[in-house]
């Protein structure tokens, strides 16, 4: 029977809390209904006023040997530790979780967050890279 997520369980609680709060903010501010680019903007100046560093547009690859045989653009690199993806559209979509998770394997981080601003509202998943994440006390270990 699996129990009960604790705080202690989540990576990175205290960073992801700040960036579902920037999220919501953004949202609050512009609402629904403007490109990715702006929300895009929006979300960099409160990173920066919050002085949390990040990248963005960082481009991502895969190589095999000295050929690059992947790449992509995350939206953003947070802390090293999180992947930020956001969409504009009223559902997730599985190339969308398919495309962060591909990313965090190609940094090898543990953590992303995938951001869709919908004309109802903020939508937000976590996605972890279970092939590099820390897994503690979990009952998939026991398993």
């Amino acid at each position: 029977m699996m129990g009960r997520v604790r705080k202690d369980d989540l990576l990175y609680p205290e960073l992801s809390y700040q960036i579902v709060g920037i999220l919501f903010e953004v949202y609050n501010t512009l609402g629904y209904g403007y490109l990715e680019k702006y929300y895009q903007k929006a979300i960099a100046a409160l990173l920066r006023k919050l002085k949390i560093n990040f990248t963005e547009e960082e481009i991502v690859e895969v190589k095999v040997g000295d050929e690059i045989v992947a790449s992509g653009r995350a939206d953003f690199i947070i802390e090293e530790k999180i992947i930020l993806e956001i969409k504009k559209g009223n559902s997730f979509r599985k190339t969308n979780i398919d495309q962060l998770h591909s990313y965090l394997k190609m940094k090898n981080l543990e953590l992303g967050i995938l951001a869709n601003f919908t004309s109802t509202g903020l939508l937000y998943k976590r996605i972890v890279n279970i092939q590099t994440a820390t897994i503690r006390n979990s009952p998939i270990c026991n398993s």
